[in-house]
């Protein structure tokens, strides 16, 4: 994967005081352990963990500045790309992308969404747009769920940064809104129709990367297809607990992960990736 520039919004916190496994206290790490077991939205969790403040000891955010370290500039090469892509394609129709911050962390940070750890994977705060990843994931992306390479770290990103286009467009409120009036079954399906998007959107900025600054080497497309298979719903609930139970899939299936980015990847276009258009299949 070839890339350039790095992005100057990237907020290290790694070492600033704000990590630490367990600084949510025994309450947090349990209510960690329950949305990895059950695919529970991690930003409604952190939001439970980050109300109560017993047991936490989870220091305010600060900022070490620009990572130096290999790891940490290319996340920030990453950021930047998806800055020079989706700057575009938002001015081409007359509107103006307002780029996010990506937070580095080690253990657990505190965000606009309450306090996030490690253990939720990266994820994407609406209220203060910003994105967090304990760079420790890359290694069990490779370790635990086999899919290494820089692409398929690439594709983490380009995910979190899709919904950070959905808030943009107002499609992530939208979606808010509309899951306060659903069943939990109904607001599962909803979530699973916005991850799938994310992922189509990833696939749009690999698209229009590719084409303006031919990124992409051969077996990339591949470690981001592993990766988007690797942390499916159906396959994350197989490990974990030996069956799986589509309704309460959050994020989708494997199949419907690969599909969705593969959708645009091949078509480049955000009327593409409108998963939530009526009569279209999620799977």
């Amino acid at each position: 994967m070839r890339l350039g520039r790095e992005s100057d919004k990237v907020e290290d916190r790694r070492g600033s005081g704000g990590g630490g496994a367990g600084r949510l206290g025994l309450g947090g790490l349990i209510l960690a352990l329950v949305a990895l077991y059950f695919g529970v939205d991690p930003a409604v969790v952190m939001q439970i963990a980050g109300m109560g403040g017993q047991g936490s000891s989870v220091s305010a955010p600060a900022s070490g500045g620009a990572p130096t370290d290999e790891a940490g500039r290319f996340v920030s090469m990453v950021l930047a790309d998806t800055e020079d892509t989706w700057g575009p394609l938002f001015a081409a129709n007359g509107r103006r992308y307002e780029e996010p911050v990506l937070v580095l962390f080690s253990g657990s940070t505190r965000s606009a969404c309450g306090v996030g750890q490690a253990a939720m994977g990266p994820f994407y705060c609406p209220m203060d747009r910003k994105l967090y990843i304990d760079l420790s994931f890359y290694d069990e992306l490779k370790q635990r769920y086999r899919a290494p390479g820089d692409f398929a770290q690439a594709y983490v990103i380009a995910h979190e940064v899709g919904h950070h286009v959905q808030n943009l467009l107002g499609i992530s409120a939208k979606v808010q809104e509309a899951r306060q009036r659903l069943s939990e079954r109904e607001g599962n399906r909803l979530s699973v129709r916005q991850e799938l998007q994310a992922d189509c959107l990833a696939g749009v900025w690999a698209y229009h990367a590719d084409r303006a600054r031919q990124i992409l080497e051969s077996g990339d497309v591949e470690e981001a297809l592993t990766a988007a298979a690797a942390i499916g719903d159906d396959r994350l609930q197989q490990q974990g607990r030996g069956y799986v139970v589509p309704d309460s899939f959050t994020h989708g299936s494997s199949a419907q992960r690969v599909r969705w980015f593969r959708t645009g990847l091949e078509q480049g276009s955000l009327h593409a990736c409108d998963t939530f258009a009526a009569g279209v299949a999620v799977n």
